[in-house]
Formats: structure tokens, sequence, C-alpha cells
């Protein structure tokens, strides 16, 4: 069952704040991974380079978790539990670029590695909780 961002959380998608990410090792661990973060519709979006560890674990398990903190109010929060209902290397590179402009306030993102391929993971929440 989907379920959609509360409106009164959505603001923490247009605020510099951090989501802590949980995806799933081969043998059921948890690995959690600080990302920055975006929101189109109702899906949440995540950016990193192919053949990460979240990139792995993401591509062999969709189920994944984030909690993202407000910067301005640490004891207001939004924890997502949900799937990866899509993963695409189209419009990555444009993405990460625009996430390095809401995060760092720069034009390209600057850590981009030689050889490194962008990709997007689209998550369906399927359960929210939220504090604050």
């Amino acid at each position: 069952m989907s379920q959609v961002i509360p409106d009164k959380y959505r603001d923490l998608f247009t605020k510099r704040a951090f989501a802590s990410l949980g995806t799933l090792m081969p043998d059921g661990s948890p690995q959690v991974t600080p990302v920055w973060c975006d929101i189109e519709g109702d899906l949440v979006i995540v950016n990193t380079a192919r053949g990460r560890q979240k990139d792995r674990n993401m591509r062999r398990d969709p189920r994944v978790a984030l909690a993202i903190i407000d910067p301005d109010n640490p004891y207001r929060y939004l924890e997502i539990r949900g799937r990866i209902v899509e993963i695409t290397e189209n419009g990555a590179a444009e993405h990460i670029d625009r996430m390095a402009k809401k995060y760092l306030g720069a034009d390209k993102y600057p850590y981009r590695q030689p050889n490194e391929v962008r990709v997007m993971y689209k998550i369906q929440p399927e359960r929210t909780s939220m504090m604050g």
C-alpha cells in the first residue's frame, strides 16, 4: 500500500535536509548512508554513482528506509519506508547538479569522478511516520 508524503513535511525536501538512507546488505544486515534527497510528485529521489554499496543493495533488494531530519529543528523528522520503483541513469547527471545547487550552492556537482555514472532511484513510500 503506497502512502503520500504529508503536506506538512514536504518542506523538508526544499531545505538542505540530509536523509539517512537504509538499505539491506546481501546477508540482510542494514547499511545506512547520508544522502541528498528530492521529491517528484509522491516519489522520493536519491542519486548515487553506479557500483557503490547502496547502488548494489538497492538493485538487489528494493526495500529501503529514510529518515529526514529538519535542519532547523532536529526534533522534527519524517521517516519513510518504501520500495524502489524506478532505477534510471536518464537525467541523473543533471539531477545531481541540481542537488549540488541546493545543498552546496554550486552550479555543478564538484565531486564527480572520471567515468562515474550517476543513477537516480525513485522510491514509493509505503509507510511514513513523523514527529514535530
